[in-house]
């Protein structure tokens, strides 16, 4: 477990579990949105394919994502361990609902300084709303991909409940601690 693609829904908790892997393994993390949003007003890296590129040619990292379009297979074909959060619409909505609102009402910086609005939950591709209207697409997508042949050799591990993450990784080493039985 030395390239890592922690994959799941929008508001899964992506974020939080590389993090948290990625301390317990000393391995470096990347945030996929950090590196695709560069700018104010949203905007888009235009070299998010060479940086992604340069990012995984390492021998390790981690990354929170399934990956956008334009880097997935890039990603996927050069991981060694997928980690998927396959929670319910429940939990995912709960969690992208809490997130949302606090990062609207309290303003807060994320990507490049932008912030959440209230318009923003009028959109689309609101992270709200993504998580609501792609849940079942990104489930259905990430199975495919672990089914497929050029992807099978990954190690998946597949994580239903938020339980059944924080067991998991409890069971992995820290860096200056032993895995716990």
């Amino acid at each position: 477990m030395r390239r890592v693609l922690v994959v799941g829904s929008t508001g899964a908790g992506k974020s939080t579990l590389a993090r948290a892997l990625a301390g317990r393994l000393a391995i470096p993390c990347h945030e996929m949105d950090a590196l695709a949003i560069t700018g104010p007003g949203w905007q888009e890296n235009p070299r998010l394919v060479e940086d992604v590129e340069h990012l995984t040619a390492g021998p390790c990292w981690i990354f929170d994502s399934f990956g956008r379009p334009q880097v997935r297979d890039l990603l996927w074909s050069r991981a060694d361990t997928i980690v998927w959060l396959d929670y319910s619409r429940p939990v995912i909505m709960r969690r992208v609902l809490r997130r949302s609102a606090a990062r609207t009402l309290l303003r807060r910086r994320i990507f490049a300084g932008n912030i959440e609005t209230m318009a923003a939950w009028l959109t689309p591709d609101h992270p709200a709303r993504w998580a609501w209207s792609q849940h079942a697409a990104r489930r259905a997508e990430i199975t495919s991909r672990c089914a497929d042949p050029r992807f099978t050799p990954l190690d998946v591990i597949h994580l239903p409940t938020p339980h059944s993450a924080r067991t998991w990784l409890a069971t992995l080493p820290t860096p200056n601690h032993p895995p716990r039985p």
